[in-house]
C-alpha cells in the first residue's frame, strides 16, 4: 500500500497507481496539488510503489505583478 499525505489527512492507496489516480480517489484536484516523495517533486504519471508515502502539497499562485518603467 501506498501512503498519501495532504495536509492533516491521510489515505491509503494500492501499488501500482499513478500519482493523479491517487488524488482523484483522494477527492482533490490533481491540478490544485503538487506531489513530493523522499523530499523530491514526481509528477502525475509515476506509478506508486509499495511503502511509498507521498506528501500532496497546495499549488498557491499569486496574482499580476506589475512593474512601473520609466521611460
Amino acid at each position: 500500500m501506498v501512503k498519501i499525505i495532504y495536509r492533516n489527512k491521510q489515505w491509503e492507496a494500492p501499488a501500482g497507481m499513478t500519482v493523479r489516480d491517487a488524488i482523484l480517489k483522494a477527492g482533490l484536484n490533481p491540478e490544485t496539488v503538487l506531489a513530493v516523495r523522499n523530499g523530491k517533486l514526481i509528477n502525475e504519471n509515476v506509478l506508486l510503489q509499495d511503502g511509498d508515502e507521498v506528501k500532496l502539497v497546495a499549488v498557491i499562485s499569486g496574482g499580476v505583478v506589475t512593474f512601473n518603467v520609466p521611460r
